[in-house]
């Protein structure tokens, strides 16, 4: 076994790397820039080497240094977690080279399955079945278009390189299939390097089911099944293992077709091949399609290790040093269900958007398991995925452990940044999703009940009041003649203002009123009647939602707001493209700038039909949340 290995990651990966590395009596090294000097996986990590600027080109792409550091401080394997390095054969030929070991599978491994279209046909000869479509080289969009025109729409342009959603395109008619094909080949180029996509039929109720394959480069078992069919734009959000509905011939003929696609290659370390699944009418041995192969640890191997009991990164660790398998295949059963939910700073309300910001308060339930990379005081950046956690439950039978997932989301608590943890919430109770009735475009259909804004009650509003105020660590005190003592607070929620005031009966009672309604709390042991939380000028109540408070300085009230003349960055970003100049006429809906932040593309649309009365920003341009890019001439 190894004593020292380098972890060419960051955040939870590598904190879930180090956990068993310690375990196992392994020494770890931690790489990092300098956005992350401060992070968790630096601190736990035995020792740290800092990289450069935080832009991953810079920092963690940086194979070279990388190397270096590894042979600097003694390791003598690399562990690439997922995304970053993790499937780049290049890399893994220099870590071989520099008499190092990659944690994972060859470089002929990774290059055979890398590009999608050419996996697919090394697939099809192995005779694993593939979804019909275009998986050749010839890149002309007439061509290319041609080809979708054959295949018959919907169809789906995915990029031949990477994964995780970015370079694919849904298109439901030859008239979008262009500027689809020109954004699916930009987001591409820019997150992988290679502009290439193929295109597929897509299937109308697809099911997305994969397999977690292991291998020691001569055998491989499967250790079963996992269904990422809750995605959004193609990211998966909710993931469980077993699939439901999955019948034992079913799960036979697919770990035997993922067995098969693993020993095709060789294939050494932990892998994932993924199946689209026609859930139209119930599982059949004959309705799943190979996709793609990752050729790494999965984001969300935990409920694989949930109902297996395995320790998939051990494993990895051993086979990595020279051991065999460490289980065979009847050696291998299923335990209880699982589920994983990932939780992210983002703004569900505003379409998902990636957000920054401090984590003022971060809590977790002792009943889940947690694998985040963060702690309270940590800063979410603009730089890098802006995952918090994944909370994973485990249960008897799939109906407790969904209970389990949802008593862990609701007492989970974050605040400091905007979050999905209420969407979260809220899929978990979606009927279709309960009785496991479960596609691709479950989210799509409930969207507006999934994504609406939190709206606050009465209550809420007072709990926050009573936070804001400190009560009873400052009570409300002074001199009132014949009278209850009252103060006055403002608290904005969104775009609501409330006037609250407070009177204080008791030290233990206090009555608010917020405009014409009143709400008296009454505080026990626990508190006000709801967990809350004072963090600088913001107070934040915790319950089956997050509802967050500005807490307004009175002498500050006037409005900043800035109508809808004008279209600002929802985000820090680069500016990929300006598509309209001043002067110019544009619609409602026109592209006028795409942004690109967290390697995904953000396109800004027109908010209203009018003329251009400014451009402020340029192709390449970086910018900050809240900057002013396009301003139209104001309405007369």
């Amino acid at each position: 076994m190894f004593r020292k290995i380098l972890i060419a990651n960051r955040g939870e990966i590598a904190c879930r790397i180090i956990d068993t590395a310690r375990a196992m009596g392994v020494r770890t090294v931690a790489v990092y820039s300098d956005a992350d000097a401060k992070a968790l996986h630096v601190a736990q990590a035995d020792e740290a080497v800092r990289l450069g600027p935080a832009p991953v080109a810079d920092s963690y792409l940086r194979g070279d240094l990388i190397i270096q550091a590894a042979i600097d401080t003694g390791a003598q394997a690399i562990h690439p977690g997922y995304g970053f390095l993790s499937e780049n054969p290049d890399f893994v030929d220099d870590v071989v080279a520099a008499g190092l070991t990659f944690i994972g599978p060859s470089a002929q491994a990774i290059r055979a399955m890398g590009l999608k279209d050419a996996a697919k046909v090394l697939m099809q000869e192995a005779g694993v079945p593939v979804v019909p479509g275009y998986h050749g080289a010839n890149q002309n969009p007439d061509f290319l278009a041609g080809e979708a025109d054959q295949i018959g729409y919907p169809v789906l342009i995915k990029a031949v390189a990477g994964g995780g959603g970015k370079g694919m395109r849904l298109v439901e008619s030859a008239a979008e299939f262009s500027e689809n094909l020109s954004s699916a080949q930009a987001e591409a180029r820019t997150a992988f390097g290679n502009p290439d996509v193929l295109i597929e039929k897509y299937i109308t109720a697809p099911r997305h089911i994969e397999v977690q394959v292991f291998g020691d480069g001569t055998d491989a078992v499967h250790l079963f099944e996992r269904d990422c069919s809750l995605q959004r734009r193609h990211q998966k959000v909710i993931e469980e293992a077993p699939a439901p509905g999955m019948t034992d011939a079913v799960r036979a003929a697919m770990g035997a077709a993922a067995v098969k696609a693993a020993k095709a290659i060789g294939y050494a370390g932990a892998g994932t091949i993924e199946f689209i699944v026609d859930g139209s009418d119930g599982l059949h041995t004959d309705g799943f399609w190979f996709m793609e192969m990752n050729t790494r640890l999965q984001v969300e191997h935990p409920v694989t290790e949930a109902i297996t009991g395995v320790d998939l990164v051990e494993w990895q660790l051993r086979v990595a040093a020279g051991e065999p398998l460490p289980a065979q295949q009847e050696e291998l059963s299923i335990t209880g269900h699982a589920f994983e939910a990932r939780l992210y700073a983002e703004d569900v309300p505003a379409g998902f958007l990636p957000a920054t910001g401090v984590i003022d308060h971060l809590a977790f339930p002792a009943s889940a398991r947690i694998d985040s990379g963060v702690t309270a005081g940590d800063e979410i950046s603009p730089w890098y995925d802006p995952m918090i956690a994944k909370v994973t439950v485990h249960g008897p039978d799939r109906a407790r452990a969904l209970q389990s997932l949802s008593a862990a989301l609701d007492a989970t608590q974050v605040a400091g940044t905007v979050t999905n943890l209420d969407f979260l919430r809220s899929l978990a109770r979606v009927d279709e999703f309960v009785a496991g009735d479960v596609d691709t475009g479950l989210i799509a259909r409930h969207g507006d009940a999934l994504c609406g804004k939190a709206v606050p009650s009465a209550r809420d509003i007072a709990i926050a009041a009573v936070t804001a105020a400190d009560l009873p660590d400052h009570p409300l005190t002074g001199f009132a003649l014949w009278q209850p003592l009252e103060r006055q607070i403002a608290l904005q929620h969104g775009d609501q203002l409330f006037d609250v005031a407070l009177t204080a009966r008791d030290a233990a009672t206090c009555v608010v009123r917020i405009d014409d309604k009143g709400v008296t709390l009454k505080r026990k042991a626990a508190g006000w009647g709801a967990a809350a939380i004072l963090h600088s000028t913001r107070v934040t109540v915790f319950g089956t939602e997050s509802l967050t408070f500005d807490i307004v300085d009175p002498l500050a009230r006037a409005d900043t707001g800035m109508g809808g003349d004008t279209v600002l960055a929802p985000m820090p970003g680069l500016v990929r493209d300006v598509a309209v100049t001043a002067g110019q006429h544009v619609e409602e809906g026109d592209r006028l700038v795409v942004l690109e932040a967290m390697k995904m593309e953000h396109v800004m649309r027109a908010p209203r039909s009018g003329q251009i009365a400014s451009v402020t920003v340029a192709t390449g341009d970086q910018v900050t949340a809240g900057a002013l890019m396009v301003s139209l001439e104001t309405e007369t």
